[in-house]
Parts: C-alpha cells; sequence; structure tokens
C-alpha cells in the first residue's frame, strides 16, 4: 500500500465550510498529511482569513474562498475559483452547512431554517459533488466525501431533529447514487458524525450534555478531530476499496438512548 504522505503529497483538497469548527479540523488534518487545501467560507472574511492563517502557520500549502453556497453565484464562484487556481480537485469534502443552532438562523421560523438547509446542504453540495464528480471522472481519479447525521436511521424528535432528518437523510442517499454513477474511477463516501462538541455543545444546557454523554457507549463527547481522522481515512489510500458508503462516527449507539 503507498504510503500516505507520498500519497497524499501535490494533492488538492477542497473542503467547503472551513473557515471554524469541523471543517477547519478536516482542512488541517488533509492538510498535515501532505495536501494542498482550499478552505472555503460562507460568509466571513476575517474567519477565513484566520483559518487559512492557522494552516500557513502549521506549514502547509492553503488557500481561501469566500461564497455563499445558498446563491447559485456563490456556488459558480467556488468552482470558478478552483479551477483558476489549479484545475481539478483530488479530494472534495462537503462540509459546509446552514447553521440553524446559534446565531441569525437560530431566531427564524421553522420553515426558513428549512429552505437554508435545503440550500446549501442539499442543493449545493449535489451541485458541487455532480460539477466536480464529473471533472474527477474525466481525469480519471479523484473522491468525494459528504457529510450525513447519524440519527437519520433512527429519527430525533423536535423542530431540529425533523428537519436535521429530512436533509441528511436525502445528502446520504445522494452519496449512495453518486457513488455508482462515478465508479470505478471516483469514490463517494459520507461521514455520519454523532454529538461532536462544537460551538453548539460548547455552550448547550446540563440536559443537552448529559444526553450527549450517555448516548455513546464511549460516554463522551464526539471531537472535531474524530470527523477530521475518519475523512482522512476515507480521502486515504487505506480506503481504496470503499466507496458508496456512510460510516458513523458517533462513539457507538447506547442502547438506553432515548429519541
Amino acid at each position: 500500500m503507498q504510503d500516505r504522505s507520498e500519497f497524499f503529497s501535490g494533492k488538492r483538497a477542497v473542503v467547503t465550510g472551513s473557515s471554524k469548527g469541523i471543517g477547519l479540523e478536516v482542512a488541517r488534518t488533509l492538510a498535515a498529511a501532505g495536501a494542498d487545501v482550499v478552505l472555503h467560507g460562507g460568509h466571513c472574511a476575517t474567519s477565513l482569513e484566520s483559518a487559512v492563517e492557522t494552516l500557513h502557520d502549521q506549514g502547509a500549502s492553503a488557500q481561501g474562498v469566500l461564497a455563499d453556497l445558498s446563491r447559485q453565484e456563490g456556488i459558480d464562484h467556488l468552482l470558478a475559483s478552483v479551477a483558476k487556481t489549479g484545475g481539478v480537485a483530488d479530494i472534495w469534502v462537503n462540509n459546509a452547512g446552514a447553521d440553524i443552532l446559534t446565531g441569525p438562523l437560530s431566531e427564524k421560523d421553522y420553515y426558513r431554517k428549512l429552505d437554508q438547509l435545503w440550500k446549501v446542504d442539499v442543493v449545493a453540495a449535489m451541485q458541487l459533488s455532480r460539477t466536480i464528480g464529473f471533472d474527477m471522472k474525466a481525469a480519471g481519479r479523484g473522491c468525494i466525501v459528504n457529510i450525513g447525521w447519524d440519527q437519520v436511521d433512527w429519527g430525533m424528535g423536535g423542530d431540529s431533529g425533523e428537519i436535521f432528518g429530512a436533509i441528511k437523510g436525502a445528502v446520504m442517499g445522494f452519496t449512495r447514487a453518486l457513488a455508482k454513477t462515478l465508479a470505478p474511477l471516483v469514490r463517494v463516501n459520507c461521514v455520519a458524525p454523532g454529538w461532536i462538541k462544537t460551538k453548539w455543545g460548547e455552550t448547550a444546557s446540563d440536559a443537552w450534555q448529559s444526553r450527549a454523554i450517555n448516548e455513546s457507549l464511549l460516554q463522551r463527547w464526539g471531537s472535531p478531530a474524530d470527523v477530521a481522522h475518519m475523512i482522512s481515512f476515507l480521502a486515504g489510500p487505506e480506503a481504496g476499496f470503499v466507496t458508496g458508503q456512510t460510516v458513523v462516527v458517533n462513539g457507538g449507539r447506547s442502547q438506553g438512548a432515548s429519541s
């Protein structure tokens, strides 16, 4: 099997939604493996610039693209920017998602949240994946990783549970279909995180803290690094015979977990 550093050296990886949180950790992990990384941010140029500097500080080759993926112009701008700076990407991670739990969208109603998630998490991910995926297929190589949600399989009650279940269920189904479309030259997989301590988890109530811990067999929150390492594995040489799969990263599901 090819050495990881040799495999990733010279590879171009694009990680959407990588100005902070899980996306930034994915970008850092791929850069540490040897990839040249394009980071993407949706709205805040300052956060994106800081993320790019973080990778530069670790000695990585990195650049940033600011684009609102809820708009067609933003999708087109990201694709054009990536193509202009180096041609077809070798690795593409669709991590970008509308934040309906913190920030301005958290105050909007059910259908506004659903609309934004649909545009960013589903429509943009599908369009980006198809465009870059067919380019990868023409080039004869490539890997795409999408982000799902572990609770799609059993459901979670409440507004957020309904919305995320529908949205991430669509992403997971699309992943399986696209893997067949792009085979055998391009691999397409999905990572479905469980309770990962990002911005929302840092300030969640005691009840949510307890739930997150108790629903994992490993009795802890997951970290962005847990997700990033799995994505790096799926993008690497060890996963060369893995495609069309959704890999759950949740520390194991406790049988006593509530829905």
